[in-house]
């Protein structure tokens, strides 16, 4: 097993040198790493916002680049896996920051789909909804004093707990999308919903971004 900070360019590069050379060129690459980020834009921190930029996106960057350039190599097909979001569908007043790394990644895997769909290689993007996960309990609350943020991430918690959906759906999903080289895959009803909303009626989406509460 090996421990690496996404978001270090140079570390990824070890990583993915050391797996080529233990164990050969993967077949299937699952970027995974995230972390929450809540609050309003311009409450949360430059050093926050770096931070979900460098794991949520760029540790997605490196794991595309690195890993894409020996699939390619490898010349045997294969298939990449980047976790998004259904965050990635709609504006958000909650989740600015977050949702915003999200769509990055929805779009890289769109790019990257269509560059790499000569050499055999499948790209998804996979977009759970409420998942019952620690990224709740770990996210940033930005922009609150005291026990705000406490409280606001125990609400979550309770949301998500209550919600019961496990990311053992979600990895069942993710190998439906791989066998079936799927583009886009939403996760749990409101993913599915979101997604639908973006695409019927996009307007309606971000008036209700302007409503929804912090």
């Amino acid at each position: 097993m090996h421990r690496v900070d996404v978001s270090d360019a140079a570390a990824m590069e070890t990583f993915a040198l050391a797996v080529r050379d233990q164990l050969g060129v993967p077949d299937i690459i699952i970027n995974n790493a995230g972390i929450g980020v809540a609050g309003k834009f311009l409450d949360t921190p430059l050093a926050v916002l770096d931070r979900v930029v460098g794991v949520n996106l760029w540790g997605v960057i490196h794991g595309c680049r690195l890993f894409g350039a020996q699939l390619v190599a490898g010349g045997r097909g294969g298939h990449i896996v980047n976790v998004a979001s259904a965050a990635a569908f709609a504006p958000s007043r909650i989740l600015p920051a977050y949702a915003t790394t999200k769509a990055a990644v929805l779009m890289l895997s769109e790019c990257l789909r269509a560059e790499l769909a000569p050499h055999g290689i499948g790209v998804s993007a996979i977009c759970p909804g409420i998942i019952d996960t620690d990224i709740v309990r770990t996210a940033h609350y930005a922009g609150e004093d005291g026990g705000g943020p406490d409280r606001r991430r125990e609400a979550a918690m309770r949301l998500y707990r209550r919600r019961a959906y496990s990311a053992d759906r979600v990895a069942e999903r993710i190998l439906v999308a791989v066998r079936r080289n799927v583009a886009v895959m939403p996760v749990a009803p409101e993913a599915h919903a979101l997604r639908a909303l973006s695409r019927i009626a996009p307007s309606a989406g971000r008036r209700l971004a302007r409503v929804a509460p912090l």
